[in-house]
């Protein structure tokens, strides 16, 4: 009788492992999950949520944003709050993923908010530190919570997006009256 019940259990475990998995792997285009906020239900993926944070109408997978963003949006290698960090595509990021820049603390360091960086959660003021060799943002380190340290992945990017059209006029990290 031992074994009739153990079968049923190492099952369950078998397919709670493979459910913890599918989630850690989805990143950040985890289509059914929910984040219900003041307007109803929305989806909890980076790039519906960085686009409600930042007020950037763009649309699409993380990653495309960038080609998108051309003509319409500032683009660089300067952090900026307001402006979105977008990853590039990989082996890790199928979709890339964005996040919004909340606070420049030096010229490496920065804090963002985003979503789905841990699966199915929003995250705040969660520190991403620039490890490119020519410290422009090229390639980036990302706080990872469960181990309370940053990753151990390194993660290429495009750069930040905006968090002004283009023609708008920068004074420091503020943008400048009339533009």
């Amino acid at each position: 009788m031992t074994g009739t019940t153990a079968q049923p259990a190492r099952w369950r475990r078998a397919v709670l492992l493979l459910s913890i998995l599918a989630a850690l792997l989805s990143g950040c285009g985890s289509g059914p999950s929910r984040l219900v906020s003041s307007g109803g239900p929305a989806p909890l993926e980076c790039a519906p949520y960085a686009r409600q944070v930042s007020g950037l109408q763009l649309r699409g997978e993380a990653y495309a944003w960038w080609e998108q963003a051309a003509g319409r949006y500032d683009r660089g290698s300067v952090p900026r709050p307001g402006s979105v960090l977008v990853f590039r595509r990989s082996d890790r990021l199928g979709s890339g993923h964005v996040s919004v820049v909340q606070r420049v603390v030096s010229d490496r360091e920065i804090l963002v908010t985003q979503a789905n960086w841990m699966p199915r959660r929003v995250t705040h003021d969660e520190p991403v530190v620039d490890v490119s060799p020519g410290n422009d943002w090229s390639m980036v380190r990302v706080w990872w919570a469960p181990s309370l340290a940053l990753g151990r992945m390194a993660y290429p990017t495009y750069g930040f997006i905006g968090p002004a059209p283009v023609g708008a006029r920068w004074e420091g990290s503020r943008l400048a009256e009339g533009s």
